[in-house]
């Protein structure tokens, strides 16, 4: 269930707060300590610590009272949305961590810092709410039901703030999930469920299917399993009403869905197989923005094509030095079966591309060379087209997910070139082979607009921006405001 969002009028703040077991007052910075509640006992343990109110803008200050847990921060208008998220994480924290059924908010300051800080505090709180499900025995932690929100009355009801949390709540709740409770076969049984709920129509390409189809970059890397229960699963959004007239932009999100990879014969050692698990979570990003959109109603035509598959060890996987055709026809020479999120991406990008799409968005935890280009706090993008870029790295400083841009230069495409098949599947050198995948995938996007993320950040310990567990979410809140800019655009 999401959180419950209260309204109340300034004026019943502070009486309410002197009650209050969890509250956060959160002020402008510079608003010294204005009319604040419990405002004598704040200045007192200020005094005590040998702090300045000022210093609340880096360090928010929890305080015991005799009602419970107040914490008293301040939030700098002026900085970055990734800042902003990032130090209500740390206000929120204390609170949250004792698991609460309530928590009031308080804010003070000029109308316009109210109204954007109180979106940004119930996201960060929403996103917060739940706890991850785990396996362990004992009694679960309870989940944050009820949010009272003092001083500021915003439009909407906080949908987009709300939706934004449920679609990031799923993404890490799946890829949370052990892999014997997320075998391709069950993950299936998972997204039709989803499907269901949301109203998507569903369509899956098995095995067999897509072998006959002639999908070989897929079939290559999935033959290797013996359940045979890969596919590549298609999702549609049809959208809500739009204003105004015309057609509906037409936008296909692609996920990477390996839900646990061994390397196959290039076998993975034990201290980088460990966590494969989560090599799904491209797909998962996925699932989590068409949940968001969905809730939202935007007036979008969403597909979402997932590629879902294990990458096993066994006789019958691919092996070094094999050519298999992929779906577009291109022949590819496989260099390292360790590199299979590319080949299963291929064959799905090929299905999507001749859909005909607006725009095409992929996401996947696609490379080791990304996170020792990046490190785990921004994730890495490419794309064929400078409009596209350009609203991708808007939507990073919007939604607080941070990326950066890299080159995808054809001069890095000599680097491929096979004697004996048409591409290289990678390299064994390993050098740029973040760049060396975006150029390879691009072959099978058709020339349409494309952005490709390589979702370093999909983990980092401790939590990143607004999202406190290892797990972050990375990419839901990038993909929602990307897919709102491309729905509004004439062209993207």
């Amino acid at each position: 269930m999401p959180v419950q969002i209260i309204e109340k009028k300034p004026e019943a703040a502070l009486k309410t707060l002197e009650a209050a077991s969890h509250a956060l007052v959160l002020m402008a910075k510079g608003n010294v300590l204005a009319n604040v509640p419990g405002k004598q006992v704040l200045a007192a343990t200020l005094k005590r610590k040998n702090m300045k109110a000022e210093e609340l803008a880096k360090t928010p200050l929890a305080i015991e009272t005799g009602a419970g847990l107040r914490v008293y921060a301040m939030l700098d208008a002026a900085a970055d949305t990734f800042s902003r998220h990032a130090r209500l994480r740390q206000a929120l924290a204390p609170l949250l961590n004792e698991a609460p059924s309530a928590i009031h908010l308080a804010l003070y300051g000029a109308d316009a810092f109210k109204q954007s800080a109180a979106r940004e505090a119930v996201y960060c709180a929403a996103v917060n709410a739940r706890p991850l499900p785990t396996q362990k025995s004992g009694k679960a932690d309870s989940a944050l039901q009820k949010l009272t929100v003092h001083g500021v009355s915003a439009k909407g009801n906080y949908a987009h703030e709300l939706a934004i949390a449920e679609g990031n709540y799923l993404t890490r709740s799946l890829t949370n999930l052990p892999p014997n409770q997320l075998t391709p076969g069950a993950y299936r049984k998972r997204i039709a469920t989803l499907a269901g709920e949301y109203g998507w129509k569903l369509e899956a390409f098995g095995f067999d299917k897509l072998k006959k189809m002639g999908a070989g970059a897929f079939c290559a890397v999935a033959q290797g399993s013996p359940a045979k229960d890969a596919a590549i699963v298609h999702l549609k959004w049809e959208g809500g009403r739009g204003k105004g007239e015309g057609k509906k932009k037409k936008i296909a999100l692609v996920g990477k869905g390996i839900c646990f990879d061994t390397g196959g014969h290039n076998l993975k050692p034990a201290k980088y197989m460990h966590g494969m698990h989560e090599d799904m979570n491209g797909s998962a990003v996925v699932l989590g923005i068409l949940a968001a959109a969905s809730r939202l109603k935007l007036p979008l035509q969403i597909d979402a094509w997932l590629a879902l598959a294990e990458n096993h060890i066994s006789p019958q996987a691919y092996r070094q030095n094999e050519i298999v055709r992929a779906l577009n026809g291109t022949t590819i020479e496989i260099v390292h079966t360790d590199a299979e999120g590319r080949m299963v991406l291929a064959d799905t990008l090929t299905l999507a591309a001749r859909a005909r799409p607006d725009v095409i968005a992929d996401f996947a935890t696609l490379t080791g060379s990304m996170h020792y280009a990046l490190g785990d706090r921004y994730s890495g993008i490419f794309s064929n087209r400078e409009n596209v870029a350009d609203a991708a790295l808007k939507a990073a400083r919007q939604s607080g997910e941070r990326v950066c841009r890299f080159p995808m230069d054809a001069d890095y495409d000599p680097q491929l070139d096979s004697k004996v098949a048409d591409v290289l599947q990678c390299t064994m050198e390993g050098a740029a082979d973040h760049i060396l995948a975006a150029r390879f995938l691009s072959r099978f996007i058709d020339d349409t607009p494309w952005v490709h993320m390589d979702l370093s950040a999909s983990t980092c310990k401790g939590g990143l921006g607004a999202v406190m567990t290892d797990l972050t979410g990375f990419g839901v809140g990038w993909g929602l405001h990307f897919l709102e800019q491309a729905g509004l655009a004439n062209k993207v």
